[in-house]
């Protein structure tokens, strides 16, 4: 268990209207304990009480696994398979008081699961997330400096990838090529979403299909894990050359992102950064292909708090790391982003990525 983080969230848990709060496995778990088994449909999680008091209730496939995990003192509720998991969740509830009581829930608490415990316990379940995110959304200098790294991986990787690019390479190809370089390079984990030609005009495609076409578009949304911080950056590459309307569209993101981040510092506005950077599409007339959020929190999950956007209406803080990626996005035709990480710091940022933003012509 990870003392601080847990300390400072049964103090939000006080704060707040819960009596408890429900944690099933997730980036949330490993966050607070330091571990998160395997999550399958049967149900399991750990309740955390306003007062300190916590205990985990899962099947018995897993009740070994958290016992160790959380140490003798804790109570672990194991239930079988032939047997129903919510009579488990009555005793677990009369022996901690929290029948009828109002619980909050992480994003990874399954519905199915909220309806039977209901039924059985009179409880109100509400909204756990923003608790949570506000747990993590400050990083301390050791996750500063693993965001760091994570980044720079991400940007290494990137550049080694533009080596494979040629006309006929699959999406497919270039996403393995992309794992196999992430690993060599120390991520434990990595991920990506990389598009060609029509694909890219789909801002979360995730396709594998797209072969690479002469005078093609690509879109590398790659990111990894280092020392349990994320990166996530994207770059909008040509192949073979570049129309006057890409060029002018690649432009207008350039600066649309240009423009957002100059405005990061200690008690900016959140929705100030996005409207810099919508402005910058909408006054070029390609408002209508800017369908998205401009940004992300990025840190233990590759999305987390605080959200860039025109109704998050919070001012940034020292420690926050978030995503600025504006894009033109037009369907049948093509797309264009452009993604750094940035570190909010003691008086200004730092943008962590650090690949070129030049307009790439890979011949």
């Amino acid at each position: 268990m990870r003392k601080e983080y847990f300390d400072k969230l049964v103090k939000l848990i006080k704060k707040s209207e819960m009596d408890a709060i429900l944690i099933a496995p997730s980036e949330d778990m490993q966050f607070i304990v330091g571990h998160t088994p395997y999550l399958c449909e049967r149900f399991q999680g750990m309740f955390i009480k306003e007062n300190g008091e916590y205990f985990y209730v899962c099947n018995l496939l897993t009740a070994d696994e958290m016992s160790g995990v959380l140490g003798k003192d804790i109570k672990v509720y194991p239930w079988f398979d032939g047997d129903y998991f919510a009579d488990t969740i009555v005793k677990a509830f009369n022996d901690f008081d929290l029948m009828g009581k109002k619980i909050g829930i992480n994003s990874a608490v399954r519905g199915f699961h909220m309806v039977e415990i209901e039924k059985r316990t009179a409880v109100e379940f509400v909204n756990g997330k923003s608790v949570l995110e506000e747990l993590r959304i400050i990083k301390s200098s050791t996750e500063a400096d693993n965001l760091r790294i994570a980044a720079k991986i991400a940007d290494e990787t990137f550049m080694e990838l533009l080596k494979t690019v040629e006309v006929g390479v699959k999406e497919k190809d270039l996403k393995e090529t992309m794992f196999s370089i992430f690993k060599s390079k120390g991520a434990s984990k990595s991920y990506g979403l990389i598009s060609c030609g029509v694909n890219t005009a789909y801002p979360h495609y995730n396709g594998t299909d797209g072969v690479v076409k002469e005078k093609d578009i690509i879109m590398f949304d790659i990111g990894c894990v280092y020392n349990e911080m994320c990166s996530d950056m994207t770059r909008t590459i040509f192949v073979g050359e570049i129309t006057e309307e890409e060029k002018k569209i690649y432009d207008i993101v350039l600066r649309a992102n240009k423009n957002s981040e100059d405005k990061i510092a200690p008690n900016a506005y959140i929705p100030d950064i996005d409207n810099a950077a919508r402005k910058t599409i909408e006054n070029e007339g390609y408002g209508e292909y800017f369908t998205t959020r401009l940004g992300h929190g990025i840190g233990y999950g590759v999305h987390e708090a605080p959200d860039i956007k025109k109704n998050n209406e919070r001012y940034l803080e020292k420690g926050m790391a978030f995503s600025v990626e504006p894009g033109i996005y037009m369907p049948g035709k093509f797309g264009i982003r452009i993604e750094d990480i940035v570190l909010v710091t003691e008086d200004g940022k730092e943008v962590l990525n650090k690949a070129s933003k030049d307009i790439i012509v890979k011949k």
